[in-house]
């Protein structure tokens, strides 16, 4: 039994599981395991993993036979957890060598406190840059759920497995539902509080939230099961009115990522976007919507014309290429 288990998924990332796999090795915490999952991966990725652990019995390997998405392959790892903790590492991410022994720190000086967020650095191709979080002491469970709904507070962190395994990931689409996750985690816990360990995000035009893929279009998906859970848990109007804001706003960000992109989509991909779109635009509750937002130019819901709307994004967009160049 280790105290924290690490649940790292990997699909095709040869390049960077090494280090990713490294990081935990070098960790100032020794009790922990680590449960790999290769998600059907078609490069060497498997043959890394299984080297890497021949030689380290803390870390566990799982091959999955189908793709099935980051979420799907996290919960098969949580099955294997037998500690108090849990958090997640990307394969193509690495934390500082203090991570675990500083968010476990922080659980063990306060009883009550139930998520531990790391400290945020993003690792882009030519430069790094910090989480632009507010630096707090405690928070309760709700008010760290709200302020994640707009991503005040990002979402990588350590969690008491007891929550975890009630409140497994969210596989309602295969990309972006593992979001709702982490909201559900906060919303659920006593106290959330953070470490000063890092969490190194490397973000880089390979990855799923970053390439052009129709899988861009499961972000609506994740929204809609996090709506349904918000009511499922009986949060109060105002929140519910305040992630209504964030989908339609997802939706207009939905249909600039189809704007820019279709041309890289085929005919059924470009129709099933649509498709999608149609049916968020139909649902937002868009009276919980900002006044001043949907009398905006490009924000506006023009119901129950869809033309209309279609009419007004594509417009907007074009005027945005054309004097923004964006």
């Amino acid at each position: 039994m280790s105290k924290v288990t690490v649940l790292v998924a990997a699909y095709n990332a040869e390049k960077y599981i090494g280090k990713c796999i490294a990081s935990l090795q070098a960790q100032t915490f020794g009790d922990w395991q680590a449960v790999c999952i290769d998600d059907a991966s078609t490069d060497s990725t498997p043959q890394l993993l299984d080297a890497m652990a021949a030689g380290d019995k803390r870390l566990t390997v799982i091959h999955l036979e189908e793709n099935m998405g980051q979420a799907n392959a996290r919960n098969v790892g949580l099955r294997m957890v037998d500690g108090e903790y849990v958090c997640m590492l990307d394969s193509d991410d690495w934390m500082s060598d203090d991570a675990l022994q500083q968010a476990v720190e922080v659980f063990e000086n306060n009883p009550k406190t139930d998520c531990v967020l790391f400290q945020l650095r993003e690792v882009y191709d030519d430069h790094e840059s910090n989480y632009p979080m507010p630096q707090f002491d405690v928070m309760s469970g709700k008010e760290a759920f709200e302020r994640s709904l707009t991503w005040e507070i990002h979402g990588l962190y350590m969690v008491r497995a007891s929550i975890h395994i009630q409140y497994p990931y969210d596989e309602s689409s295969k990309a972006y539902s593992d979001d709702n996750t982490t909201r559900i985690h906060y919303l659920m816990s006593r106290e959330v509080r953070q470490c000063q360990g890092v969490y190194f995000y490397r973000k880089h035009q390979e990855s799923v939230t970053h390439k052009v893929s129709i899988r861009r279009i499961d972000f609506l998906r994740a929204n809609e099961s996090m709506r349904l859970q918000m009511i499922d848990a009986g949060v109060d109007r105002r929140l519910l009115d305040l992630y209504e804001k964030e989908r339609w706003l997802n939706l207009i960000g939905t249909y600039m990522f189809y704007f820019f992109n279709r041309k890289k989509l085929n005919s059924q991909e470009r129709k099933y976007a649509l498709g999608e779109m149609l049916r968020v635009w139909l649902t937002v509750d868009t009276k919980a919507v900002p006044l001043k937002l949907k009398m905006k130019p490009g924000y506006m819901p023009l119901r129950p014309f869809w033309f209309l709307f279609r009419a007004q994004e594509e417009i907007y967009f074009w005027l945005r290429k054309t004097i923004k160049g964006k």
